[in-house]
């Protein structure tokens, strides 16, 4: 994962309606949801909930699916397991070369 994907993907995460709409959508699992069950579940204005829907699919935390006139949402699994590991991968790397350092 390249720095600008990644930075675009935690913006789209950097806000709290955002972020509660994606966690709804993470606790839906791989069916996810339609747009008026989210709505439900997280009280968010319609046309504001469209908006959040596409800050987060357009930095692909979040994939949706036309089916007829309806709209399934669903949370990006792979894509927020990679922003995860993305974080993660220089996880204690200063911490363990002062060891190494150190040992020697």
């Amino acid at each position: 994962m390249q720095w600008e994907q990644a930075a675009l993907g935690f913006a789209a995460m950097g806000s709290e309606a955002r972020l509660q709409v994606l966690r709804c959508l993470i606790r839906a699992g791989h069916e996810g949801l339609m747009v008026a069950e989210i709505q439900d579940r997280t009280g968010i204005a319609p046309s504001t909930l469209a908006h959040h829907l596409k800050c987060l699919t357009g930095a692909g935390v979040v994939e949706q699916q036309k089916l007829g006139r309806s709209t399934i949402s669903r949370a990006s699994f792979q894509h927020i397991e990679a922003l995860a590991q993305f974080v993660l991968s220089e996880c204690c790397v200063d911490a363990d070369n002062k060891k190494a350092a150190n040992d020697d």
